[in-house]
């Protein structure tokens, strides 16, 4: 089943056109890379998809739902119910420990603390955290950090996750295990996860590979890279 459909997308700075006519279906539980070097267009391309920045032109259709014509407020509360997020340094909030990191999403959509904090601490423990949920950013490993913002995106159970540059600020050993455990957990609750890399190696743990160049999808690969080279 189609989860979310992208037609056409435009989006232009001033002169320069950052995206130029993208067609993207994403399918219910899979993962997919937009893989393309710096200036590419596919860190816009994910805003666009997230509801983050409306196009200049085009559509986002999200299970029937058209993101491009909802107000700024309603795409707001839209990513914190039917979208979740990793980013490159895990963007943590460092005054709080990990189980209330990985639960803000449950408390900023209010649910009380208690059954929040609850859910994020389970979902913490299957990712291997398990002793760690009072532990604020600064106490935690890279790896660890990067586990916490994995809770935070998925559990609300969103429809789609996006992941941008997950691994970039992690060594190689460290990175494989967060890749391991972001595609492993997304696929067990069914969410979609889009993964945004310039790297064919983490592209090569999603089903799909949208190669992405000046604004455009040029090529699309429905298996792992060929030759490429798990992080």
């Amino acid at each position: 089943m189609d989860i979310l459909t992208a037609r056409g997308l435009v989006m232009t700075y001033g002169s320069t056109r950052a995206l130029d006519g993208v067609d993207v279906t994403l399918r219910a539980g899979e993962s997919v890379a937009v893989m393309g070097p710096s200036g590419s267009g596919k860190t816009t391309l994910l805003h666009v998809l997230a509801g983050i920045v409306r196009p200049t032109s085009g559509s986002v259709d999200l299970a029937g739902t058209e993101l491009t014509a909802m107000s700024d407020a309603r795409r707001t509360q839209l990513r914190r119910t039917d979208f979740g997020f990793v980013f490159q340094s895990g963007q943590l909030l460092d005054e709080l420990p990990a189980e209330e990191n990985a639960a803000l999403p449950l408390m900023l959509g209010g649910l009380d603390r208690a059954t929040a904090t609850a859910r994020a601490r389970d979902l913490l423990a299957r990712l291997g955290l398990a002793g760690t949920e009072r532990r604020r950013p600064g106490e935690l490993s890279g790896g660890q950090a990067q586990r916490v913002a994995i809770a935070r995106a998925l559990v609300g159970r969103p429809k789609v996750v996006f992941a941008d540059e997950p691994t970039g600020a992690l060594d190689q050993a460290t990175g494989r295990e967060v890749l391991d455990l972001l595609t492993g957990a997304t696929r067990a609750q069914g969410s979609t996860l889009v993964v945004v890399t310039h790297d064919a190696g983490v592209a090569r743990w999603c089903d799909r590979t949208l190669a992405v160049r000046d604004g455009r999808v040029v090529q699309e690969f429905r298996a792992p890279l060929t030759g490429a080279v798990q992080p």
